[in-house]
């Protein structure tokens, strides 16, 4: 398999390095965040109240892992639908986030949104948390534990797979997956 080793967070000349379709091995750290994570974390933006965690720069990762198991880091960690965090994706990328990961398509809307702030957006293996766990080297939480398996965050990682599914310049590996469907 023919992957190029970024670390994370992305630097901004190997954001825009990277192409639709590019596969990639992630390490470094990142941040999880789901639906109520996002909801309060653009709260706190609006009210221009200190967040939890300095967002500038940062990969997010749409996930809320399963309670971890003894020995391990940290329990399932498989993808969530990004879709779902269209809504949220443009407060998160004024804050400074520049790479996402998540699965499935997000919008057109969301994709220019995106490429007007120079962000990424990566796709991970929906249905392996299992396996994407193994690739999380140090999790802890570092805001809103009261959400559970919903709080941020902070995830060391080792070799995470992904797979660039829109870049900075409009590329899309789900370009035309629409009309598929149509038919």
């Amino acid at each position: 398999m023919d992957c190029q080793v970024v670390s994370s967070p992305v630097s901004d000349e190997v954001r825009r390095s990277l192409r639709a379709g590019d596969k990639v091995l992630l390490s470094g750290v990142f941040y999880t965040a789901r639906d109520a994570a996002h909801y309060r974390i653009c709260q706190a933006l609006e009210k221009d109240e200190h967040l939890p965690v300095e967002l500038a720069g940062q990969t997010i990762y749409y996930c809320g892992p399963s309670p971890t198991p003894p020995g391990k880091a940290i329990g399932s960690a498989g993808p969530t639908t990004s879709s779902r965090l269209d809504k949220y994706t443009p407060c998160l990328l004024k804050a400074g986030v520049r790479a996402l990961i998540g699965k499935g398509q997000r919008s057109s809307e969301t994709l220019q949104v995106m490429r007007s702030y120079g962000a990424v957006y990566l796709i991970t293996l929906g249905g392996c948390g299992a396996y994407l766990s193994k690739k999380v080297t140090k999790a802890e939480v570092v805001a809103y534990n009261d959400l559970g398996p919903e709080a941020v965050l902070r995830l060391e990682v080792v070799d995470f797979p992904a797979l660039v599914a829109s870049d900075t310049i409009g590329g899309n590996i789900f370009d035309g997956c629409y009309e598929l469907y149509r038919r």
